[in-house]
């Protein structure tokens, strides 16, 4: 039977099971980053985009496309991190603009909400490039067009459509040179597609092929697989202390008698079971206080794997020492912000993208008033942005994303703030926006101020050392699994086996004629010593240069240096 119209109802479910699609695929979608590094982040973002809109979401009780519209768009720009995040919250941005006026969705007016939400995703990146999910959306949409205007059955046109995207999607290599070199496709795009397929699945009856449930009432990206909260428990009323896991991989008979069996000594050891039967495996879950036993029975049918024993009393106290330090640490804040509140407002404010101990440090000495936890391994949120502004009682607040991923983010906030002068720097590294700030004069207009901060960060050159987690083939460079890799402005520029020597190779690479400083920023897994004998051999080589040595205490990244 033809699907004509997709009511709120429907739209509701829909989206809620694109959203979980993506969050089952995340880790997936994060390995087809180009870059080989242990921080590939576009399935997580992309993740906690659409979770934070899920949220407010799931919490709507009799939906219209109206309030759906609102939660949808709200939620994703709110929670939007990183270029993919950004751009998704983008398309369901305009997506919603289109259909928050009808009460039902055909054909036309779905053809007419993806062409809108391309073009207002297309808006919002000042230099879009193709071979990324803008193209993978806009070959969609310009499908949708055409097929709207034979097709008014929305489960036929939409499959169709699906198809073409995946097509478009197998194509990006061919637009993005780097992506054919590295073997995969935009993990972007690929992020896109797993939501609309979520959807679409929905929409024609199909079960999610995950289990994950979006919970209403938790932080803007909760989701959960099996388990209940423990809040308001106390350790007494813990009758089985230990929550025990295996599967049973069969050597012998196992029929649907020995499956009661089973589940009646698990009960009669337990509670809290699960025991599901699957070919040749049984997956097992119980609470007990002999985890021994059921450990025991279950060797009796076969080899044991994936076994996992946790103490849930212990896990109880360690919550609530962590409850109680949270309260503390609230009450601590809210007396801050009180205090804040009180001082008058003052004329210029900062807020840098940081993480390490020693990198927050040298940002505080520079005048910052508040530092967002996150960089390259967790880009913070459009929402976390908003917090910091709200935090800053200034006039005009500046923002140093500090990497190119959290940019899109950060302007998203400018634009969501009406009280307060923001203005983006649009630093892509720690040591541009380090140079940034101490190009910035007191008492110059904010627009001037921008200006020459921006055009000092371009006489930098800064590059970062970690480590490849596969194998892949980049910038003509053949790089194994645990190589160490020298990351420059543009590209990879040095690999090799040896963090000191990849570092020197990678300084080398960013040298040049003008070069006068050389900065060097070592990480939470470097020793002073190591980086103190990087340095000195850094210095006998360039003795023109003046060499700074700083302790950055980042993490994965084992060097982040810079020259200028």
């Amino acid at each position: 039977m033809a699907i004509k119209t997709i009511d709120a109802g429907m739209l509701q479910k829909m989206f809620l099971s694109g959203a979980r699609r993506i969050e089952g695929k995340k880790e997936w979608i994060n390995e087809l980053n180009v870059f080989p590094v242990p921080d590939g982040d576009t399935g997580t973002n992309m993740s906690l985009t659409i979770m934070a809109a899920a949220k407010e979401v799931s919490q709507i009780a009799e939906p219209t496309m109206d309030n759906l519209a609102k939660a949808i768009s709200m939620g994703a720009l709110r929670g939007a991190r990183g270029n993919s995040g950004v751009i998704l919250s983008q398309l369901f941005r305009g997506f919603t603009k289109e259909i928050k006026e009808y009460s039902e969705i055909n054909m036309s007016v779905m053809a007419d909400a993806f062409a809108r939400a391309t073009e207002t995703a297309y808006k919002a990146v000042m230099k879009p490039k193709e071979g990324t999910i803008l193209t993978v959306a806009r070959g969609m949409a310009e499908k949708i067009e055409e097929v709207a205007i034979d097709c008014d059955d929305l489960e036929e046109g939409l499959k169709e459509v699906l198809e073409y995207g995946d097509y478009v999607l197998s194509q990006t290599p061919e637009l993005l040179p780097v992506l054919k070199q590295a073997g995969v496709v935009d993990s972007g795009g690929q992020g896109l597609m797993e939501v609309l397929k979520g959807c679409y699945d929905c929409l024609i009856g199909k079960e999610s092929d995950t289990d994950v449930t979006i919970t209403a009432g938790a932080g803007p990206a909760s989701v959960s697989g099996s388990g209940a909260s423990s809040e308001n428990i106390d350790t007494a009323d813990i009758k089985f202390g230990y929550c025990t896991e295996f599967i049973v991989m069969l050597e012998k008979a196992f029929n649907e008698d020995t499956e009661h069996e089973f589940k009646e000594y698990l009960a009669s050891i337990g509670d809290s079971i699960v025991c599901v039967w699957l070919d040749d495996i049984v997956k097992v879950h119980v609470h007990t206080n002999d985890p021994g036993l059921a450990i025991q029975k279950g060797l009796s049918y076969g080899s044991l794997t994936s076994m996992k024993i946790d103490n849930m009393r212990e896990e109880h106290h360690e919550k609530v020492i962590k409850d109680a330090q949270k309260v503390a640490a609230m009450q601590l804040e809210e007396e801050q912000e009180k205090a804040r509140k009180a001082q008058p407002r003052k004329e210029n404010g900062f807020i840098s993208v940081s993480v390490g101990e020693g990198m927050n440090e040298i940002f505080k000495g520079l005048g910052v008033d508040y530092i967002i936890e996150g960089g390259q391994t967790m880009n913070p949120s459009t929402e976390d942005m908003l917090n910091a502004i709200e935090h800053v009682n200034a006039d005009t607040i500046y923002i140093f994303p500090n990497n190119k991923n959290i940019i899109l983010a950060a302007q998203q906030a400018q634009s969501l703030t009406e009280d307060k002068e923001i203005i983006v720097i649009p630093s892509k590294t720690v040591p541009q926006g380090i140079t940034a700030l101490i190009n910035f004069v007191p008492g110059q207009p904010s627009q001037e101020n921008a200006k020459r901060m921006t055009e000092e960060m371009s006489n930098v050159k800064s590059g970062q050392v970690t480590y490849a987690v596969r194998d892949t083939m980049i910038d003509d460079k053949t790089i194994k699994e645990g190589n160490i890799m020298g990351i420059g402005d543009s590209g990879i520029l040095s690999v090799g086996e040896d963090i000191a020597e990849t570092t020197k190779s990678l300084i080398d690479a960013l040298m040049d004629d003008d070069a006068e400083l050389i900065s060097i920023y070592y990480g939470a897994d470097v020793s002073e010593e190591d980086a103190q004998t990087l340095a000195d051999a850094v210095e006998e080589k360039y003795p023109d240069c003046d060499i700074e040595l700083q302790s950055g205490g980042q993490p994965i990244y084992y060097y982040i240096v810079s020259v200028e």
